[in-house]
């Protein structure tokens, strides 16, 4: 089978990409299903931590596959799995969270990280879902209620895209922030009030806003600004929580990560419920926002999809921020639409 490796990756894993056109066929774990894959979505998490100096020395096995998110058809299903061979199914592919697999022609995948796709929806949408809808989905809908003001710092992206639609889903005041290009395109996928964040200090309008009402829960998808972090008492509720989403594989980011995790207010840590967050692999919560995709309720936003043999364009794409949604890599959609 086609498979796009990496054995290294000095001067960025999209350098370092190499298509081995005779791979071997993974061998799933009895609770993992054999998947063939139609399309695969990139995010950040394929390739920031392999990028970490040394990770990819210690913690990743070589030659390795990049892609979490995929959408296909089951060759084998796992040990008492409900799902069939032939089946259209998403989710995440893989073992690993740093080498998922899934720019490859087959992978595997996990009983717990795969859903079946509902009719009416397209197997390319499906892909975006595995880890930027999830994370959305879990960051949001366990901590609100109908009704609820949420903000949502950056919602262009891959995952605020998804957090707009899910809070709107559930009923939320949605606010969130992105730049002057894309503020009809939050309005458009539901956003209640956009803040553009080239003309106006976030923090500002926040605490602006708050001397109406303050936020129910706020997710932050960039994680760049600690000021925020540390002030969110002052713009959410005291029962509320800042779930930080984004935010970069750097010794800077995790000594931010521990002052909110260990200092106390009066020494210099947030005043507010902070936390940290790492979706949780949950087939029902993948379904949910299938269903949701059926109904017309969510949608998926690509914003440029690739050829499998332009899976290093995809990456350089991915790398430069400037994306509206998500980047999917067609693996064999054309082949699977003529077998079916």
């Amino acid at each position: 089978m086609r498979s796009w490796q990496y054995s290294r990756t000095a001067g960025g894993l999209e350098k370092n990409l190499t298509l081995n056109p005779s791979a071997p066929l993974p061998t799933p774990k009895p609770d993992q299903h054999l998947v063939q894959v139609i399309a695969a979505a990139l995010n950040p998490v394929d390739y920031k931590p392999a990028e970490v100096p040394g990770l990819i020395r210690f913690a990743i096995s070589k030659p390795a596959t990049p892609g979490i998110d995929f959408a296909g058809t089951i060759v084998r299903p796992a040990n008492d799995s409900p799902l069939k061979a032939g089946q259209l199914v998403f989710g995440a592919s893989g073992a690993t969270p740093v080498a998922g697999g899934a720019l490859r022609d087959f992978s595997v995948s996990g009983l717990k990280s795969t859903a079946a796709i509902p009719e009416g929806v397209d197997p390319i949408d499906a892909a975006t879902v595995g880890v930027a809808g999830l994370t959305a989905y879990q960051s949001i809908v366990p901590h609100v209620k109908h009704g609820d003001k949420i903000f949502i710092n950056g919602g262009s992206g891959g995952t605020g895209v998804f957090g707009i639609q899910i809070a709107k889903a559930v009923g939320c005041h949605v606010t969130t922030t992105c730049s002057t290009p894309n503020v009809d395109f939050c309005k458009e996928m539901g956003a209640d009030e956009v803040v553009d964040y080239k003309k106006e200090k976030v923090l500002d309008v926040l605490l602006l806003k708050a001397k109406e009402r303050r936020y129910d829960h706020v997710v932050d998808n960039v994680g760049s600004d600690e000021e925020l972090a540390l002030r969110c008492h002052e713009f959410m509720r005291s029962d509320g929580a800042m779930v930080i989403v984004g935010g970069e594989p750097s010794l800077k980011a995790i000594t931010q990560m521990m002052k909110r995790k260990l200092l106390p207010g009066f020494l210099g840590g947030p005043k507010g419920n902070v936390v940290g967050f790492w979706p949780e692999q949950k087939p029902e919560d993948l379904q949910q926002i299938a269903e949701w995709m059926k109904e017309g309720k969510v949608k998926a936003v690509v914003d440029t999809k690739f050829r499998f043999e332009e899976a290093p364009k995809a990456f350089e794409k991915l790398k430069t921020g400037r994306a509206r949604g998500k980047i999917v890599v067609d693996v064999a959609s054309e082949t699977y639409k003529r077998g079916s």
